[in-house]
């Protein structure tokens, strides 16, 4: 099953799409918390057997918004591929390197990507993300899979001049509609084998970046433990795991997003995440 949030008429609708690509609205069972109402397994479970009950939708016209639009918590982890460090001349820690996203850093699927008119330094970075299902405290590795709803793509992008003005990245990861995440949250029942995920990133069809879940420094089942021995994870919070080597900001020479690049981020055969470029409005907004 998938399930993501879109937006018809002006009117937020959460949808799910059968394993014979049928979109059925569900809009019904989520009372007033979107998505993440429907991410706790005894909750994703009844959906499951009730979602021929469901009505049909046509979501050919609809704005994709990110899966779930706010969550509560959205965690990133930084150098998580040991040939990403290397790339950016350092060495994997001994413990996760986190920061957070604003959700207003984040666009759905087809939406434009705005690249900021006081830098040019957007650069692309695709990642794999969990979404959490069952929230917790102090959630055991051994068991931490169980936590998780399903699986998802980020364009977890950065302003790059802005991420090193400081030792700290917030300032870079979180400038409004630099970010993208979605189309779809797919279940973690749909996954055979997580770690045999793999994320490709390509800008204009040009292929930059390639990696696999098996070949993260830290597995999703870690970050999980991790972050739950500090906050209470949340249903619908998202974990973002890490992107891969080829970012723009080590091409020969630097290479960053322009106005008018497209975007594609793809677990090849399960879904792609595109986005195109637009330069920021100069117009200084109150």
């Amino acid at each position: 099953m998938r399930l993501a949030t879109v937006e018809i008429d002006d009117t937020m609708r959460t949808v799910a799409r059968t394993a014979r690509g049928v979109v059925r609205d569900v809009t019904a069972a989520t009372g007033d918390c979107g998505l993440a109402a429907l991410l706790p397994l005894t909750q994703r479970s009844a959906l499951a057997r009730e979602l021929d009950l469901y009505p049909e939708i046509d979501i050919t016209t609809a704005r994709w918004l990110p899966p779930v639009p706010r969550p509560e918590h959205i965690v990133c982890v930084g150098l998580n591929f040991a040939t990403h460090a290397v790339e950016v001349g350092t060495k994997t820690a001994a413990h996760p390197t986190l920061f957070t996203r604003f959700a207003s850093s984040f666009v759905g699927h087809h939406d434009p990507l705005i690249r900021p008119f006081v830098s040019d330094t957007l650069d692309w970075e695709g990642e794999l993300v969990v979404v959490i299902g069952d929230g917790g405290r102090h959630i055991a590795a051994e068991h931490a899979m169980a936590h998780v709803a399903g699986y998802s793509l980020m364009g977890e992008n950065s302003v790059r001049e802005f991420q090193l003005h400081s030792g700290q990245a917030t300032a870079g990861k979180n400038f409004d509609a630099s970010g993208s995440w979605g189309p779809w949250m797919i279940t973690i029942d749909e996954i055979d084998d997580p770690d045999a995920l793999e994320i490709i990133t390509t800008v204009n069809g040009h292929r930059y970046q390639h990696g696999r879940a098996a070949d993260l420094c830290f597995d999703a089942a870690q970050i999980i433990a991790y972050v739950s021995s500090f906050t209470t994870l949340q249903p619908g919070d998202v974990l973002a795991l890490g992107t891969p080597p080829g970012i723009g900001h080590r091409q020969e020479p630097p290479r960053y997003l322009r106005d008018g690049d497209e975007l594609v981020i793809t677990i090849p055969g399960v879904m792609d995440l595109i986005n195109t470029v637009r330069d920021e409005n100069q117009e200084p907004t109150s």
